[in-house]
């Protein structure tokens, strides 16, 4: 099983628009049963929110539901149990490597490395803007879950997964 983690600050905007696209796509490709999925954020004061109502409402446009989602902040142990976890912008991937064992940071990477249609490296945070900007993030993760599900189907071709290397990265962490 491969377990992808999905990190921007707070949970509530682009993560779990992320996570909910990508289990999506997982479903129309027959491989929820192969590929664990999660969002998180780098910082917790949404913690057990929803998602945002502009991204639960721009997401059911496009027929992702989100209302279930409820942020978190990312725990010491998420670094050990995914394989990999994918930041939305340079400043969280910052977070993530100041907070990551140095023998783990090859887990780490950015979303948009994975877009074929897009050159920017980073989701933009819509927070702060109009509602435009929604359907923007939803665009770039769109594309960019595409390019990963695809990582992912030829590495369960080749059978290059990775592998846990220990039984705490095997150990699903703790929910707050």
């Amino acid at each position: 099983m491969i377990k992808v983690l999905f990190v921007c600050m707070g949970n509530i905007c682009r993560s779990p628009t992320a996570e909910g696209v990508f289990r999506h796509i997982l479903r129309q490709k027959n491989l929820e049963d192969r590929v664990e999925v999660d969002s998180a954020g780098t910082h917790g004061y949404h913690a057990g929110e929803a998602p945002d109502q502009r991204t639960q409402r721009a997401a059911a446009v496009r027929g992702y539901d989100l209302s279930e989602m409820r942020a978190r902040k990312v725990a010491s142990q998420d670094l050990s149990y995914f394989d990999q976890i994918l930041a939305m912008d340079h400043n969280n991937l910052d977070v993530l490597k100041r907070i990551c064992p140095l023998d783990r940071h090859d887990r780490l990477g950015l979303l948009m490395s994975y877009s074929k249609s897009f050159d920017d490296d980073e989701v933009p945070d819509p927070y702060y803007g109009l509602g435009h900007g929604f359907d923007l993030v939803l665009d770039m993760i769109e594309d960019a879950a595409l390019g990963l599900v695809e990582s992912i189907e030829q590495q369960l071709r080749e059978g290059t997964a990775a592998e846990p290397s220990t039984e705490a990265d095997t150990a699903r962490p703790p929910s707050d």
